[in-house]
């Protein structure tokens, strides 16, 4: 029987193999091998339900320039870069509109709304779970009035069934004293999750998919091999590999290979940074987005790790030391006196589509080839069900929800 081979070894191929082996099939993982690339290795660790909400809100597109010209602000570019990112970008910003917004909002809502729910499923009976740590996500505001500016994205959050407690100064102050006196308002929303380990909970599952039975290669995935449209393999390192049907999970390097059916998705690799504090002398209750600084700062094993940042450079893009020294200055404002021993840094590829909703769907005119990818900022969290639509859709099974919101075709 020939296996069925899923492309990219983070948490969306991982889910898949994990969800398609376990409906009976052979599968094969197969992954580029730089674990540290993937954006599943440096994501901030949050099961961010609630993350539905886009980065192009209404008024995105008069507050760039400030944000490219302002060494303060979270957004980078590199400028050999611009011409090359300036056609995605406009088509990114036309979907500002307060009725697009909803649309992105609903759509990620059946994919990241019930995240620890749907990490808990895939990784239950497995050494993983024990990575999954529920919590509280919190968002902390220098006062009530900036909480309101963002009023916009709460409404729609609101609209779609999340709830949060408000929190006035001294029941903030209460609530996680080692954040800054002058973040004297916070929003508390519960049911979310944090993952202690990112990479070791990929290493983990990827490790209970092997001792089920499922194979992983390491190796490049060149090209397809189809025979009268239907996929039948892959080309891996320039050999033959044969497939009953192939996934392509492989995050922001995913267009490279549906280029080569001649499937445009307008998506880029946009730059994230985390910065990891070792021992440090405080830590947070909770996952804690300061919107001030654009920034989350989530306790893992042993670490503080604080994940945001902005940048376009492409695939090939290097580490800039900007975003990095900017992101390790707003930790430090939000977190008074904060020290540790040591300091770890890393900057990893996002997929990025134009309307900031993932890929879910098979290939049209080429039977067998399937796509999960461009989850942005919300692949962890949306990892898990991504894998198990994905499956569904492979086994010929039909998912319970709509799928035309995820179709590779919205593009057209």
């Amino acid at each position: 029987m020939k296996p069925v081979i899923v492309i990219g070894g983070g948490i969306v191929g991982i889910s898949t193999a994990i969800w398609l082996q376990r409906t009976g099939k052979s599968v094969t993982l197969i992954d580029r091998g730089n674990a540290e690339a993937q954006a599943s290795y440096g994501n901030a660790g949050v099961l961010a339900s609630s993350s539905v909400i886009p980065v192009t809100t209404p008024g995105i597109a008069r507050k760039i320039p400030k944000m490219l010209l302002d060494p303060k602000e979270p957004l980078f570019v590199k400028l050999s870069y611009l011409p090359r990112l300036a056609p995605w970008a406009l088509r990114y910003l036309s979907h500002s509109k307060a009725s697009e917004v909803r649309r992105i909002a609903t759509a990620l809502r059946h994919i990241i709304g019930d995240s620890l729910e749907d990490h808990l499923a895939l990784a239950g009976g497995t050494i993983a779970e024990t990575r999954i740590i529920p919590t509280d996500f919190t968002f902390m505001y220098e006062n009530q009035k900036a909480f309101e500016k963002d009023g916009f994205g709460w409404s729609v959050k609101k609209e779609l069934g999340f709830e949060w407690d408000s929190l006035n100064e001294a029941e903030r102050q209460a609530y996680d004293p080692v954040f800054a006196a002058d973040l004297t308002f916070a929003a508390r929303l519960g049911n979310h999750g944090r993952i202690n380990d990112p990479s070791a909970y990929v290493a983990d599952l990827t490790s209970h998919f092997s001792a089920q039975g499922g194979t992983v290669l390491k190796g490049e995935v060149e090209d397809f091999i189809l025979e009268n449209g239907q996929v039948t393999g892959v080309r891996v390192g320039g050999a033959p590999l044969e497939a009953s049907a192939v996934a392509v999970t492989a995050g922001a390097w995913s267009t490279r290979l549906t280029s080569k059916l001649g499937i445009k998705i307008p998506m880029e690799a946009e730059s994230g940074y985390h910065l990891e504090f070792w021992e440090p002398n405080k830590m947070p209750r909770a996952p804690t987005l300061i919107p001030s600084g654009k920034f989350i700062a989530t306790p893992m094993e042993g670490r503080l790790r604080v994940a945001g940042m902005v940048e376009f450079g492409g695939l090939e893009n290097q580490a800039s030391k900007a975003p990095l020294d900017l992101l390790r200055e707003n930790a430090i404002r939000a977190i008074p006196g904060l020290t540790w021993k040591e300091e770890t840094q890393w900057m990893g590829h996002r997929p990025a589509p134009t309307d900031s909703v993932p890929i879910i769907d098979q290939v049209p005119g080429a039977p067998g080839v399937f796509l999960g990818f461009g989850h942005q900022h919300v692949g962890l969290t949306g990892g898990a069900r991504t894998g198990q639509l994905l499956s569904q859709l492979m086994s010929n099974q039909k998912p319970n929800i709509d799928m035309a919101p995820y179709a590779c075709d919205r593009f057209a």
